[in-house]
C-alpha cells in the first residue's frame, strides 16, 4: 500500500485516484476549489462516469479515499504524488502548462523527503524536465526526488473498466527505484509494462491518440469519396477491419471525432513537431478532414430543405460520445450556432449534457430530455450522438412527429432499406443517399 496524492479532481484526476484506492492504496483526491472538495466529500461527483460514484462511495467508506484542499500538508503526507490537473489548448493550439507549473511549484515549496512525482495530464515531451527543474528550484535541493511521466488511456464512458482492465501502463522514470515504485502500483491491474524515458513515455501518449484519430479522418475521407461513386462504406469498414493489420476499431465513418483529448492532442503533436522544425503534414489533414466533416453534415441539410430560414431542426446529441456529458469539441458545439445563424429554429436532444452543453451554446436553441418532445414539429432531423434511446428510435412514430421525414444521420445508425422502407429522406456519411418518394428535394 502506499499513500498517495491525486493533485487535480477533474476526469483523469478522480478516476485514476479512485481506482488506486480501489486496489488497496491510502489515497487522497486534492483540489484547490474548496467548493468542489466540499460537494466531494458529501458524495457528489463533479462528473457523469457510468460506475464512478458507486466506486467513490464504496472507497470512502473503506476509508481508502479521501479528499481535501489543503494541497501543502496532502504533499508533505504522500509518498507518490500524481499530477492530473487540466493542460487546456491555447488559442494557438499548444497545451497550456500554467497549472502544471503552479502545481510543481508546490510540490517544491512543500517537499520534506523522497517523493515520486508523477505526470498523469497529457504534456508536451519535455514537460517532465521542466517540472524536475521547477520542483529543484523551489526546494533549493534539500531532499531528493524522481520525476515520472505515466500518461493516462481512458475513454470517456468506458474509465473504470478502462483502469481496472488496462491494456499497458507506461512508466517513464528518472531512476530505477521511481520505476519498480509506480509499477508496483500498477501490479493489481496484471497489465504490460513499458519502461520508458521521461520524453519517450510522454511522446506516447500524443503517437497514440492521433493515431487513431487518423484512422477516424481517413475513414471518413474514404466515406467522401463513397458518396461520389455510389459506394457503401460501412461496407469498406467492414472489409478492410477484417484485416488483423488495420483492425476493425476507429474506422466507423461520421461526423468526426471531439472530446478533450484528439482535438486537444492532435494539435499540441502539430506544435510539438512545428518546434523541432519537422513537417508533419499527415496530422495537419487529419485535422483539416475532422473539421470539414462537420461542414459536409450541414450542407447536405442545407440542400435538402433549399433554405434553413424558418425551419425547425431537432439535434439529437449534445456530447460528444456517448455514456459521458463533456461537450469539449462536440460536433454540436460548431454545428447548433451554424444552424442558428442561418435563421434555423433548433431544439436539441441529450439525456445527460444539457447543463454543460448550456455553458458553451447557451440559449441559442432550446433544450429537452424527451427525445420524442424534440423531434415533434421539427422539418429535419440531425444525429450527432450514437445514445442507446437515439439507436432505438421508434421510427414509425419519429415520421408521424416530423413536419416531414428528413434525417440527416451524422452516425449511421440505421439500415438504408429500412428507411427506404419507412419513407424517410435519409442522408448518412459514406452511404447512397435514401429519398422520400415525395415533398423532399432530391438535390443529393
Amino acid at each position: 500500500m502506499k499513500k498517495i496524492a491525486v493533485l487535480g479532481t477533474g476526469y483523469v484526476g478522480l478516476v485514476t485516484g479512485t481506482c488506486f484506492a480501489d486496489s488497496g492504496n491510502q489515497v487522497t483526491c486534492c483540489d484547490i476549489n474548496q467548493l468542489k472538495i466540499n460537494e466531494l466529500i458529501k458524495g457528489i461527483i463533479p462528473i457523469y462516469e457510468p460506475g464512478l460514484e458507486e466506486l467513490v462511495q464504496k472507497n470512502v467508506r473503506k476509508g481508502t479515499l479521501k479528499f481535501s484542499a489543503n494541497i501543502s500538508q496532502e504533499i508533505q503526507d504522500a509518498e507518490v504524488i500524481f499530477i492530473a490537473v487540466g493542460t487546456p489548448m491555447t488559442s494557438s493550439g499548444k497545451a497550456d502548462l500554467t497549472y502544471v507549473k503552479q502545481v510543481a511549484q508546490s510540490i517544491g515549496e512543500n517537499l520534506n523527503g523522497y517523493k515520486v512525482i508523477v505526470t498523469k495530464s497529457t504534456v508536451p515531451v519535455g514537460t517532465g524536465r521542466l517540472i524536475e527543474s521547477v520542483i529543484s528550484e523551489y526546494s533549493t535541493g534539500k531532499h531528493p526526488f524522481d520525476v515520472v511521466s505515466n500518461p493516462e488511456f481512458l475513454r470517456e464512458g468506458t474509465a473504470i473498466k478502462d483502469t481496472m482492465n488496462m491494456e499497458r501502463a507506461v512508466i517513464g522514470a528518472t531512476s530505477e527505484k521511481a520505476f519498480q515504485i509506480i509499477a508496483e502500483i500498477h501490479q493489481p491491474f496484471t497489465t504490460n509494462i513499458v519502461n520508458a524515458s521521461l520524453e519517450t513515455a510522454e511522446i506516447i501518449k500524443y503517437a497514440a491518440n492521433a493515431f487513431l484519430a487518423t484512422k477516424i479522418s481517413f475513414i471518413n475521407d474514404i466515406a467522401n469519396i463513397c458518396e461520389r461513386v455510389g459506394a457503401d462504406v460501412t461496407k469498406v469498414s467492414q472489409g478492410i477491419g477484417l484485416d488483423s493489420r488495420i483492425g476493425n476499431k476507429f474506422l466507423q465513418a461520421g461526423v468526426g471525432f471531439g472530446g478533450s483529448c484528439f482535438p486537444k492532442d492532435t494539435a499540441a503533436l502539430l506544435h510539438i513537431a512545428e518546434d523541432c522544425q519537422y513537417d508533419f503534414k499527415l496530422i495537419k489533414a487529419v485535422i483539416d478532414t475532422n473539421e470539414g466533416q462537420r461542414v459536409q453534415l450541414v450542407n447536405k441539410l442545407s440542400h435538402a430543405l433549399g433554405s434553413l430560414k424558418g425551419k425547425t431542426i431537432s439535434v439529437l446529441g449534445l456530447a460528444f460520445k456517448p455514456d459521458t456529458d463533456d461537450v469539449r469539441s462536440s460536433p454540436a458545439l460548431d454545428i447548433i450556432p451554424y444552424l442558428t445563424m442561418q435563421g434555423a429554429i433548433v431544439k436539441a436532444y441529450d439525456p445527460i449534457a444539457i447543463v454543460e452543453a448550456k455553458k458553451q451554446i447557451g440559449y441559442e436553441c432550446t433544450y429537452s430530455e424527451d427525445i420524442y418532445e424534440t423531434i415533434h414539429h421539427s422539418d429535419a432531423c440531425m444525429i450527432l450522438t450514437d445514445w442507446q434511446d437515439v439507436k432505438t428510435l421508434d421510427l414509425s412514430l419519429v415520421k408521424k412527429l416530423m413536419n416531414q421525414p428528413l434525417m440527416v444521420d451524422g452516425r449511421n445508425l440505421f439500415d438504408l432499406e429500412v428507411m427506404k422502407e419507412l419513407g424517410f429522406t435519409y442522408l448518412s456519411v459514406g452511404r447512397p443517399a435514401i429519398h422520400a418518394e415525395s415533398s423532399i428535394s432530391r438535390t443529393l
